[in-house]
């Protein structure tokens, strides 16, 4: 039985820092016998692989020195440590990946009911605590199974986006404007007057409520232009309002959709 050996042979290619006390021509003279340098690695590539009989000519190996040993167990370290920084980074990829905010069980969201040419359209959204938007569904009527299907799985496709952290604004840009059937005049809506289709008429719902894009809807808003949110003497019950409340229902015109009930008096006795 033969036995053979396989010789790999690789080139490594490396730098070596040293740190020099004073830039001068004795500590440059001197530097080629200092073995106290760090020794980064830049690349390492396999050149070829020969084999040979056992028991064959050996080859006479050159004396190594303190500096080649010193290299070789620094360009092993290192390749270790790149290797562990590689895994690192993955695993690090893996958890951000992961990271999705998944909606309250109880949430917050408003439902708007539109029309496009004859085609009625239901918006479903949720919010999360703070407000933001998590999730949409889009209810049609007078549409066969698959494209209720397709409108069901997409808003499922978006919804998904939103909870991993993916902005509005980007989906805002990517569907507005876009144009098929059904498309024309939108009835049921106080700021939207027509949509060119119905992602489009969503898109732009969803803008001009949770982003406050006014520059797309077709009627001024009733509000103040002020932000409410950034008022230094906010008042404490408008505060509370904000919290239980929708901001997608109300566009963040809190103070607009509040009723004063100050002079409103409820008798409370009852009959004897």
């Amino acid at each position: 039985m033969k036995k053979y050996i396989v010789e790999t042979y690789y080139t490594c290619t490396f730098k070596t820092v040293h740190t020099l006390n004073n830039l001068d021509d004795t500590e440059l003279s001197k530097i080629d016998k200092r073995t106290d340098g760090n020794v980064e690695v830049i690349d390492v590539k396999l050149n070829n692989r020969k084999t040979r009989k056992v028991g064959g000519k050996k080859d006479e190996k050159p004396e190594s020195t303190n500096l080649e040993k010193n290299l070789t167990k620094n360009i092993s370290n290192q390749i270790i440590n790149t290797n562990n920084d590689t895994s690192a980074n993955s695993l690090n990829l893996k958890i951000k990946n992961n990271a999705r905010f998944k909606m309250p069980d109880r949430r917050k969201g408003y439902i708007q009911k539109a029309q496009i040419g004859d085609h009625k359209v239901y918006l479903h959204t949720g919010e999360y605590d703070d407000g933001k938007i998590g999730e949409i569904f889009i209810d049609t009527n007078k549409e066969g199974e698959l494209v209720k299907a397709m409108m069901n799985n997409f808003a499922i496709a978006i919804s998904l986006g939103l909870q991993y952290g993916v902005p509005l604004e980007e989906y805002v840009d990517a569907f507005i404007d876009t144009k098929f059937e059904p498309s024309g005049n939108v009835i049921g809506n106080d700021r939207i007057l027509s949509a060119s289709s119905i992602l489009d008429y969503v898109f732009r719902e969803l803008a001009i409520s949770y982003l406050g894009k006014e520059e797309l809807a077709h009627t001024p808003s009733i509000s103040n232009s002020k932000n409410l949110s950034t008022e230094p003497g906010e008042d404490k019950f408008l505060k509370i309002v904000k919290n239980i409340t929708s901001k997608g229902f109300v566009r963040s015109n809190y103070e607009e959709k509040l009723v004063d009930l100050s002079d409103v008096r409820i008798n409370l006795k009852t009959k004897n």
